[in-house]
């Protein structure tokens, strides 16, 4: 059996940011970690947690009661708590240690010691006090989904109904690598080319008088392959998300024929993740009979931001500048989306379409004006 290497916090501790931002590899000890450091803090230091999910789906059942059944198997909460405590129990919003007498009649804290919130009931928490929470952990803070309406301002209302005035909190952020474009996360606080990190690097990020971040791309738990491995050794590029920790990525159809220049119909241009696609209407008809939608990364700078037609999230006056591809009034650029509709769109590989995909997500989702 191959040796197991768990993440922890060790080394980006050392960085002293206020948000830490972990992402990587499923299931290797990322979350974890941080429900293993409030426990300790609140043992310790009589501190309390925070546990910030999307939505209360995300605590209802078993979700919540089983949140730290990992470190209960373990022994950690016995471990510890110096064996006052052996077991941990989720009720009103609120995680408590407790234990069994010997009549197995449970026997619980009498304080919480960390607390549930989920961004979608932001409103409802305004009014509390958490005086003690010093330790937050947002869970599966990327999606491949889509995110909230407004969601980032959601989380910092969050946040500040938490910390209120105080100083000294750290935050964790910890997320699987399902989506490489598209988190709002990395938009909203600044943090660029995370797309391109290597596993195991950590980047840290300070704009001002504002927080420092710092970001890590977890490393391989089994860098020589995991036992379980095995049963998601198929040919699917979405799987290497979870034995290898690349990023989620799923297939997409690639360049059907070759063309020349004279051959493009309609060339337009996306801007989105600090990314240009060159969008290219290839005619073929008379060749072959067939025409096609062609998408590929544009490696130099636009030369006609006057005339070409282009999309981009920025607000710009500019008539030829539009922001989403499905919202289009002209009659003209309306053909463009006979191609998607009709599944003629090809890629120049699949990080191509995954950047495609994660524009068009933001299209249909985002609230902005039209």
């Amino acid at each position: 059996m191959n040796d197991i290497i768990w993440y922890t916090l060790d080394n980006i501790l050392k960085e002293d940011a206020e948000y830490n931002l972990i992402f990587g590899e499923r299931s290797t000890g990322k979350t974890y970690s941080v429900k293993k450091r409030i426990v300790e803090r609140a043992s310790k230091y009589k501190e309390d947690g925070a546990v910030i999910r999307r939505y209360d789906l995300d605590f209802k059942g078993k979700r919540g009661n089983s949140l730290f059944d990992d470190l209960v198997l373990n022994g950690e909460i016995e471990k510890l708590t110096d064996g006052e405590w052996t077991n941990v129990m989720y009720w009103s919003d609120a995680w408590y240690f407790c234990r069994f007498d010997e009549k197995r009649k449970r026997i619980r804290d009498a304080n919480p010691f960390c607390y549930s919130f989920t961004l979608a009931s932001v409103e409802h928490d305004k009014s509390s006090a958490f005086p003690r929470v010093q330790t937050i952990l947002f869970d599966e803070f990327i999606t491949r989904s889509a995110y909230l309406p407004n969601e980032f301002v959601l989380f910092q209302n969050q946040l500040s109904t938490i910390i209120r005035k105080r100083d000294g909190v750290k935050i964790f952020m910890c997320g699987n690598s399902v989506n490489k474009y598209g988190c709002i996360y990395f938009t909203e606080m600044g943090l660029r080319h995370l797309s391109d990190m290597k596993e195991g690097s950590i980047q840290v990020y300070k704009q001002g008088n504002g927080p420092r971040i710092a970001v890590e791309y977890t490393g391989a738990v089994a860098p020589n392959g995991a036992p379980s491995d095995k049963y998601f050794a198929f040919d699917n590029p979405k799987l290497k998300m979870i034995t290898e920790g690349k990023w989620e990525t799923a297939m997409y159809p690639h360049l059907p024929e070759k063309y020349k220049n004279k051959d493009i119909q309609f060339k337009f241009f996306i801007k989105y993740e600090e990314k240009i696609m060159q969008c290219e209407v290839v005619d073929l008809i008379k060749e072959k009979g067939i025409i096609f939608l062609y998408i590929h990364i544009k490696t130099t700078p636009l030369r006609n931001e006057s005339k070409d037609i282009i999309f981009s999230q920025d607000y710009d006056p500019r008539p030829n500048w539009y922001r989403k591809i499905t919202n289009i009034s002209n009659e003209g650029i309306k053909r463009i989306n006979w191609f998607f509709k009709n599944d003629k769109v090809y890629y120049q590989d699949n990080d191509v379409g995954e950047l495609m995909r994660s524009y068009l997500q933001w299209c249909r989702t985002d609230k902005g004006a039209m």
